[in-house]
C-alpha cells in the first residue's frame, strides 16, 4: 500500500512536476534529513576533489568510447555474441561516465537551483547508467553459462537475434528502474519516508533498488561458480594443460566477481544503512561521494576485465589508435612500416573469451585442424597505412 500511495504522489503534488517549480522543496528535504547542516561550505573555486572526480569521469568516457569504436569499426567478427555484449557494456559504462559528469556539474551550489523534477532526473540518469552496466554484466554471465552448458552450437542468426533482444530488454529495464522516482515513486509529499542519502527518494525505493542489485550480484556469482564447477569436473580426467586452463578460468572468475563486489559492496552497505537508519542519526550518510565513486569505478574496470583481455580486441584498439595518430599527423608512417616488417613472435595470453570456448570444447569431440596454413592477409596496421596514404 505504501508503494501505491507513493506512486499517486504525482496527482497529490502536481506542482512538483513543473519544470519551473521552486527549489524550496529541495531545501526543505535536505534540511529535514540533515544533509543541509552537514554540507561543506561552498567555495568559489573548483576543489581538487571535484577536479579528480571530473578527470576520473572523462577517463571512463574515453576508455569506453575507444572500446566501443574498436568493436563497431575494427573487429571483423563484430556480430559474434561476445562482441555484442562487450559493445553493450562499453555503451552503458560510457553513459555512466557521462551521467557522473552531469551529476558533478549539477551538484554543490547548483543543487538548490534545480527544480525537483530536474533533481530527480539528475539522480535517475546515474541510476539508469549504473543499472544498465550491472544488467550488461549479468547478460555476459548468462550467455557464458548458456554457451558452456550447451555443447551443441546454435545457429548464428538465431543467437544473434536473441542477444539483441536481451540487450534491448536490458536497457528498457534499466530505464524503468532508474526513472521510477520520476514516475512518482518518491517522497516529495512525505518527509518521514525520505532517504538521507537521496533526500527526494523514498526509502521503499532504496530498498527495492538494493534488493534488485543484490539479486543480480548473487546471480552473477552463482553463474560463474556453476561454470567453474562444470569446467573443473570435465577436466579431472584430462591432461595437466587442461587443468591449468581451469585454474586460469578460476582466476578470471574471481577477478570478475571480486571487482564487482569491491566496487559495489560499499554502496550496497550504505543503501542498507540508509533504509534502516532514521534521519540525522547516521553520519556516514552525509558524505557519500567516495562510495558512489567506487561504484562508478566499476565502469573503468570493466574494459580491463572484458575488453582488453581479448587479443583480437586489443589489436583492434591498437589499430584504431594508430589510425588516429596517422590521420592527425602525430606519427610517422615509416615507423609503423618498420615495426610491421620486423615483428617478432612471442607467447601471448589467450583472451577470456577463448578460455571459455576452449575449455567448453573439452567436453565435446575434438575436431580435426585444417591442413592448410593460415591465410595470408594484410595486417590491420598495413591496411590503415594504405588507407591513410590514399
Amino acid at each position: 500500500m505504501e508503494v501505491l500511495r507513493s506512486f499517486s504522489s504525482a496527482s497529490s503534488c502536481p506542482d512538483v512536476y513543473n519544470w519551473t517549480s521552486s527549489s524550496s522543496l529541495i531545501l526543505e528535504h535536505y534540511n529535514f534529513t540533515g544533509r543541509l547542516h552537514h554540507r561543506k561550505p561552498s567555495k568559489r573555486s573548483v576543489s581538487a576533489i571535484t577536479l579528480l572526480f571530473l578527470g576520473f569521469s572523462v577517463f571512463i568516457i574515453l576508455e569506453n568510447l575507444m572500446v566501443l569504436l574498436a568493436v563497431l569499426f575494427r573487429v571483423r567478427l563484430r556480430h559474434r555474441w561476445i562482441f555484442i555484449c562487450i559493445a553493450n557494456i562499453a555503451l552503458s559504462d560510457l553513459l555512466t561516465g557521462s551521467a557522473y559528469v552531469v551529476n558533478i556539474c549539477m551538484s554543490g551550489d547548483n543543487t538548490f537551483k534545480l527544480s525537483p523534477v530536474l533533481w530527480i532526473f539528475r539522480e535517475g540518469l546515474l541510476f539508469v547508467a549504473l543499472a544498465a552496466s550491472i544488467f550488461s554484466l549479468l547478460l555476459i554471465a548468462v550467455e557464458r553459462y548458456a554457451t558452456m552448458m550447451k555443447p551443441v552450437h546454435q545457429k548464428t542468426a538465431t543467437k544473434t537475434y536473441r542477444i539483441y533482444i536481451m540487450v534491448v530488454l536490458c536497457w528498457v529495464t534499466a530505464l524503468v528502474i532508474g526513472f521510477l522516482p520520476l514516475m512518482g515513486w518518491n517522497c516529495v509529499c512525505d518527509l518521514r519516508s525520505c532517504s538521507t542519502l537521496l533526500p527526494l527518494y523514498s526509502k521503499s525505493y532504496i530498498l527495492f533498488a538494493l534488493v534488485i542489485f543484490f539479486i543480480i550480484l548473487l546471480t552473477i556469482g552463482a553463474l560463474y561458480f556453476a561454470i567453474y564447477c562444470h569446467v573443473h569436473s570435465s577436466t579431472e580426467t584430462i591432461s595437466m594443460r587442461s587443468r591449468k586452463r581451469s585454474l586460469r578460468l578460476l582466476k578470471a572468475v574471481i577477478s570478475i566477481v571480486g571487482v564487482f563486489m569491491v566496487c559495489w559492496g560499499p554502496l550496497f552497505i550504505l543503501l542498507l544503512v540508509d533504509f534502516f537508519c532514521s534521519s540525522r542519526n547516521c553520519s556516514t550518510l552525509f558524505n557519500p561521494e567516495w562510495v558512489i565513486a567506487m561504484a562508478v569505478l566499476n565502469s573503468a574496470m570493466n574494459p580491463l576485465l572484458y575488453s582488453f583481455g581479448s587479443l583480437e580486441l586489443r589489436k583492434a584498439i591498437a589499430t584504431l589508435l594508430c589510425c588516429c595518430c596517422l590521420k592527425a599527423g602525430l606519427c610517422d608512417p615509416k615507423t609503423f612500416m618498420s615495426k610491421e616488417t620486423s615483428s617478432t613472435s612471442g607467447s601471448r595470453h589467450s583472451s577470456l573469451r577463448n578460455s571459455f570456448s576452449k575449455v567448453r570444447n573439452l567436453s565435446t569431440s575434438p575436431q580435426p585442424e585444417p591442413k592448410n596454413g593460415k591465410k595470408t592477409r594484410l595486417s590491420s596496421t598495413t591496411s590503415c597505412l594504405s588507407a591513410s596514404s590514399g
